[in-house]
């Protein structure tokens, strides 16, 4: 595996994501562009990332919070705040995940190894939530993925949802932090907009059952087979968006 860092600027701020692939394997692949949790680009999320490539994928990672954000080392109220200042700012947050995704699938395509025919999406936690929005404002990717996301609902109410591709949602059934009033009402606005969806409920979860590194608390709790299970059902999932 080899790490690419990207760097990027908007109104006036530094960011930096990172672009991840097997480097053996020199033939195209499809693109999934993703979104990390509230800890943003680091050790932790590059490990998600790496699990997620494999061989079958080249990941670019979004930067939300900035080149030097380090949020490994912030405490739960300063990450809560860097979540806090996206959500509230509807505009900025896609504006930052656009600018992002230009940035490093302009690199990606220089490399010779991005089918950038085949996009995809994925967020993790608060990630989930940035993308989803990103997706309501009509970005064109084939399928989004989220894992325990944090914010399933516009930030903005009655925000239109123009989502274009397929939705997939793997959340535990005991998860507090996005209680399944929050997921009824994702569900409902997908519907709605006639998305393509599935939300597959795991008995039992928590929140970040797929983030090795979390902290188990009663709210959040690290499952391996949850976690093999969410990623098979992700390939599955993506396997099928790309054939149309």
């Amino acid at each position: 595996m080899v790490e690419k860092r990207v760097g990027y600027e908007l109104q006036g701020r530094k960011f930096e994501g990172v672009i991840i692939s097997d480097d053996s394997i020199k033939s195209p692949r499809p693109v999934i562009f993703m979104q990390p949790d509230w800890k943003g680009v680091g050790g932790e999320t590059i490990k998600q990332a790496r699990e997620v490539a494999g061989r079958d994928f080249i990941i670019l990672m979004a930067d939300m919070f900035g080149a030097d954000y380090d949020g490994e080392s912030r405490s739960r109220d300063e990450l809560m705040a860097s979540v806090k200042a996206l959500r509230t700012n509807p505009a900025f947050t896609i504006a930052c995940a656009t600018k992002a995704f230009e940035a490093l699938s302009g690199e990606a395509g220089k490399l010779g190894q991005a089918d950038l025919t085949k996009k995809a999406m994925i967020g993790y936690c608060a990630g989930g939530g940035f993308a989803l929005e990103h997706a309501r404002a009509g970005a064109d990717f084939a399928a989004v993925v989220v894992y325990h996301v944090t914010n399933p609902n516009p930030f903005a109410a009655a925000t239109p949802c123009n989502i274009k591709g397929r939705v997939l949602a793997l959340h535990g059934s005991a998860d507090p932090v996005t209680p399944k009033a929050m997921m009824d009402a994702f569900a409902d606005e997908l519907a709605t907009a006639k998305v393509d969806w599935q939300i597959m409920t795991f008995g039992g979860g928590l929140h970040s059952f797929c983030d090795p590194d979390v902290a188990t608390t009663p709210a959040t709790r690290y499952d391996a087979k949850l976690c093999r299970k969410s990623y098979m059902l992700t390939r599955d999932f993506l396997d099928e968006s790309f054939a149309g």
